[in-house]
């Protein structure tokens, strides 16, 4: 694909376009639905964004891992890993490791501003949902998982 499938964004979201993708991520982000697609690129430039504002977090890996877009602090092991895909019911979702606390952890401070499933996903329906300034905070949160609490 040629053509830049980021969605209006703030300034800072907006330097992440499909064509820095590795070609398995950006294959997987085509077989999405647009609606879905146009979410997902939206979340996909939140995480890389955040990733660029922390310096602990060091160059993010975007892979794929059961068959969904992916990002990993592979060099500094700093975070737990974060997916986005699209949940059986549709919409679209940013997974995180459900054996961590941090679903729970947002839900406190998102006070019902989002859908979630369990302990491993928030949950959208349309693009306009993803609200940056709040979910930052989970983003960062995951990336900085492992790095020892108060350091960010």
């Amino acid at each position: 694909m040629t053509t830049d499938m980021t969605p209006d964004l703030p300034p800072d979201m907006t330097n992440h376009t499909t064509t820095d993708m590795p070609a398995a991520v950006r294959a997987v982000f085509d077989t999405f639905a647009p609606p879905a697609r146009a979410g997902l690129l939206r979340l996909r430039a939140l995480i890389l964004a955040q990733a660029a504002a922390l310096p602990m977090v060091g160059p993010i890996e975007e892979t794929l891992r059961w068959g969904q877009p992916a990002y990993l602090t592979t060099q500094t092991k700093s975070g737990s890993t974060l997916r986005l895909g699209v949940p059986k019911a549709g919409g679209f979702a940013l997974y995180v490791h459900c054996q961590t606390s941090l679903i729970a952890d947002f839900r406190m401070v998102a006070a019902g501003a989002f859908r979630f499933e369990g302990q491993r996903a928030v949950l959208f329906d349309h693009a306009d949902e993803v609200q940056p300034d709040l979910l930052a905070l989970l983003v960062r949160r995951a990336l900085c998982w492992h790095v020892r609490k108060g350091s960010t």
